[in-house]
């Protein structure tokens, strides 16, 4: 309840602004004394995949003023950012659903190419877009 009225405080627009926001729980005692499950990717691996990820958005944007996808202009998201249909239609459903802004749908977008850059493709495929669409859950999580 406490959390509904301090997000209910934060305007439509403040939180369209914000690219990424997502609920973490919080740890239970005996994870954080244990060892890190054989499955979890090493915080090396990670990191370079992030240095990929940053090296396809600097020559991506060699010719354009920015160097990261946070940057993009409508513009360049539409020249960037293209998607299948079947994205598109799941992005026009997610839309529809949770009342996303237009300001909302480039978000999503540029998180896409961010996750298609992590993932070390060229394309924005529906995952990445269900993906980013997920990271949106204050839009409407705390509002009803």
């Amino acid at each position: 309840m406490q959390i509904q009225r301090y997000v209910g405080r934060i305007s439509g627009p403040l939180l369209d602004r914000i690219d990424i926001h997502i609920d973490v729980p919080a740890v239970k005692f005996k994870e954080l004394t244990g060892e890190t499950p054989p499955d979890t990717e090493s915080s090396a691996s990670i990191r370079e995949r992030v240095i990929r990820a940053r090296e396809a958005q600097q020559q991506r944007f060699a010719v354009e003023k920015i160097y990261s996808n946070a940057g993009m202009s409508p513009r360049m998201i539409r020249q960037y950012c293209k998607i299948d249909p079947e994205s598109e239609t799941m992005l026009e459903r997610a839309m529809t659903r949770l009342g996303l802004s237009a300001r909302a749908y480039d978000r999503i977008l540029k998180v896409s190419r961010t996750i298609a850059d992590l993932e070390g493709s060229e394309d924005i495929r529906s995952p990445y877009v269900a993906e980013a669409v997920g990271y949106r859950s204050l839009d409407r999580t705390y509002w009803t």
